[in-house]
């Protein structure tokens, strides 16, 4: 059963906040790399700590959830949309600033800084660590709640601490110690925001952090697909085996239905030809985990998460 949609007059406070950048049934596809989403109830660009406690009250006081994107990337959103709010951080220096200190960096990097950009700073300045995240798409925030990672490298080996804003609006800064990482994994309480994520990096060679980096973009645009609309890997890959071998052995590489398709670059893409659905890679997403279990005893993972309201 779908949830009531959240209109006006329930919207006056968070208007009175926000103003123009508040907007209301506000298509998703525009703000995910899938290119994908019905619309949200609202939506809105938070640039201060505090209007993240505002959505969290609002959210509260009315009676529905809210959502944070982030970059738009890893998730697939429902045709019907989103009910209750939806915001993203923005690009303000509370949120998007980066710092790195000594010879072994401590990098303070804002939770909306795109992830790609981190990687270059880092590389441009000789640092090693984060040359396996070399064209993962998205924020560092995103990275994190994934634990994003690639060639045999993950953003929980160079994470040192976390900033964040708890459900109860406070401001905290919680160690590596503190933190709960699994594969392709981050736990983090509901209604918590990852505002900064600090990282441990250590100076090398140039010509070494190149070389690395080097061959991290040029393995990524050798074996996975460009220029189509995509939400990376669809899967998670299971222990000791990889999620696009097993979809191409059962013959779904290249396989469409309407406008979205299994990459016949790599099986564990599915890529927008122009105009899919969710529910058409939703329908994609199913048939591999049925084949892949029905031949290999093997149950499919999702990477991908899905948000928003489904028919079923």
């Amino acid at each position: 059963m779908g949830s009531q949609r959240v209109t006006n007059p329930a919207g006056k406070e968070l208007q009175a906040l926000f103003g123009e950048r508040l907007k209301q049934q506000e298509p998703l596809a525009k703000h995910t790399s899938f290119r994908i989403g019905g619309p949200a109830d609202f939506w809105v660009q938070v640039e201060r700590p505090e209007e993240i406690a505002a959505v969290d009250n609002w959210a509260s006081y009315v009676g529905v959830r809210w959502w944070l994107l982030g970059g738009g990337t890893n998730v697939l959103v429902s045709d019907l949309g989103v009910r209750g709010i939806v915001f993203r951080l923005g690009r303000s220096f509370a949120f998007s600033e980066w710092r790195f200190n000594g010879t072994r960096a401590y990098v303070r990097a804002g939770a909306s800084l795109p992830l790609k950009k981190l990687v270059l700073q880092a590389v441009e300045q000789d640092f090693t660590g984060l040359e396996f995240a070399e064209g993962i798409p998205g924020t560092v925030g995103g990275g994190l709640l994934m634990n994003a990672g690639a060639f045999g490298g993950e953003l929980a080996d160079v994470v040192r601490a976390v900033e964040l804003i708890t459900p109860r609006g406070q401001h905290r800064r919680a160690s590596v110690d503190e933190l709960q990482f699994g594969y392709r994994h981050f736990s983090l309480p509901r209604g918590t925001v990852v505002t900064a994520v600090e990282f441990v990096l250590c100076r090398a060679p140039h010509e070494v952090v190149w070389e690395r980096y080097r061959r991290a973009k040029e393995k990524r645009e050798r074996t996975q697909p460009r220029g189509l609309p995509n939400a990376g890997s669809i899967f998670k890959n299971p222990p000791g085996d990889s999620a696009g071998r097993l979809i191409e052995a059962v013959g779904l590489k290249g396989y469409r239905i309407g406008q979205a398709m299994f990459s016949p670059k790599h099986a564990n893409f599915i890529v927008n030809l122009g105009g899919a659905r969710a529910q058409d890679v939703r329908q994609l997403m199913r048939e591999a985990q049925k084949r892949v279990l029905e031949r290999f005893g093997v149950d499919l993972e999702p990477e991908v998460r899905l948000i928003g309201e489904w028919s079923e």
